[in-house]
Parts: structure tokens; sequence; C-alpha cells
């Protein structure tokens, strides 16, 4: 109601620099609100069905093989934003009506999960067959030597990659405006109807997701450089 209020009070009338401090802060609230939450929920959901999917991709089984294939070729073969539409509009119309919020989630998670799978799946082909053939040597099953030699290897090179793939969510958040889900850009485009400066408005939801993934990129580069460390040590 507060945020609403907020909103309710830009006007059309305002100047450049003012209207920039009063919607300021309405955009940072759906970003903390609806942007990161959705970004994180779906990146950490994706990333559980990207490390399935990668499994299956490399069974040798073809009633796994198949199905992960034709999903993650479905996913990546297909618009975002048409995804997000047939979960949202698609499904309410013969009856499964989502919520816009979880809906975006869904959405989400199907994406991330068909694009890193396969940086996954690359990630672990990368590490020696040696790896493998010296943990059956111990002893190790198929699985153990999968979660205690190989995955912690592959998640090293998976990293970056993935990263680029979180920072990318970021953005890909935005089309979440189409379905009703009231995050930064979805504050930007409200706000612009009101006053109808939509360049100064759109300028400043651009500066702010440029900041958040700047700040995310610094990240990454630290991370990777804590990384090329560890390996050269």
């Amino acid at each position: 109601m507060f945020q609403s209020n907020i909103i309710m009070t830009i006007t059309a009338d305002m100047g450049g620099w003012e209207l920039f401090k009063n919607s300021l802060w309405p955009m940072i609230q759906g970003g903390i609100k609806y942007t990161i939450p959705l970004t994180l929920i779906s990146f950490t959901l994706g990333l559980a069905l990207a490390l399935l999917l990668a499994i299956m991709r490399l069974s040798n089984r073809k009633y796994f093989t198949i199905p992960a294939r034709m999903l993650v070729s479905a996913v990546r073969g297909t618009p975002l934003l048409v995804q997000l539409s047939i979960v949202f509009f698609g499904l309410g119309s013969i009856g499964l009506t989502i919520d816009p919020f979880p809906s975006a989630i869904i959405a989400f998670t199907l994406n991330v999960g068909a694009y890193a799978s396969e940086i996954i799946r690359a990630s672990i082909l990368s590490i020696p067959k040696g790896q493998w053939e010296a943990s059956h040597t111990i002893g190790m099953s198929y699985w153990q030597a999968l979660r205690r030699i190989v995955l912690p290897q592959a998640s090293r090179v998976s990293i970056p990659p993935l990263s680029n793939t979180f920072i990318s969510l970021v953005k890909d958040t935005s089309l979440a405006s189409l379905i009703l889900v009231t995050e930064l850009f979805r504050k930007a485009q409200e706000i612009a109807a009101r006053t109808y400066d939509f360049m100064l408005l759109y300028l400043e939801a651009a500066l702010l997701y440029w900041i958040i993934c700047f700040v995310l990129s610094i990240i990454q580069d630290r991370i990777e450089r804590r990384l090329e460390r560890h390996i050269s040590n």
C-alpha cells in the first residue's frame, strides 16, 4: 500500500530530476521484492533441474537420454517470452490457473535448467576418463565417483559459464512484467504510464539493471580469480 501511494504521488508535471528521484525507490522495491527473489529461486531450482538433465543425458539408457534431450531442445529452441506466455496464459486458458510469480518461476526454472544442463554436461565430460578409472580401481561405484570425484572438479569448470547464466537471468526477469509480476521493470512501466516520460523511466530501469549486473560481474571475477589461484597451487 505504501509503495502504491508513492507511485500515485508521481505526476506528469514533475521535472526530470524530481521524477528520477521519486521513481527510484519504487523501482528498487520492485527489485528487492520480486526481481532478486525471482532470480535466486529460479536459478537454484534451475541448477537442480540442470544437474538431473545432465546426468540423464550422460546415461546409456535411451529412456533417460531421449526425454532429457527433447526437453532441452524444446526449451532452447523457443523464446523465453513464449514460454512465459504458455505457462501463464496458455495453462490458464485450459483451466490450470497459476499466479504470476509462480508462473515466472516455472518458466525461468525450465529455461535455466535447459541451458545450464549443457554447461554441466560439458563440464563433466571435460574431466579426464582417468579420474573415472581411478575411482573404479579403488572400489567406488558410478554414483560415488560422480559425487566425490567428478562433480567437485566439474563444478570448478562450470562456475564461470554458470555465473554468466545467472547474470543473464537477472536481465531476463524483466520479461515477467508481461504476466503482471511487479518487478523492477514493471514498476518503471507503471510510472511511465502515469507520467508519459518513457525515455527517462526506461533509462532509469536500465541503469538499475546495469548496476546489479555490474556488482555481480565483480563478484564473478573474484570467484574466478580464487579458483585460478587454487588450481595453480
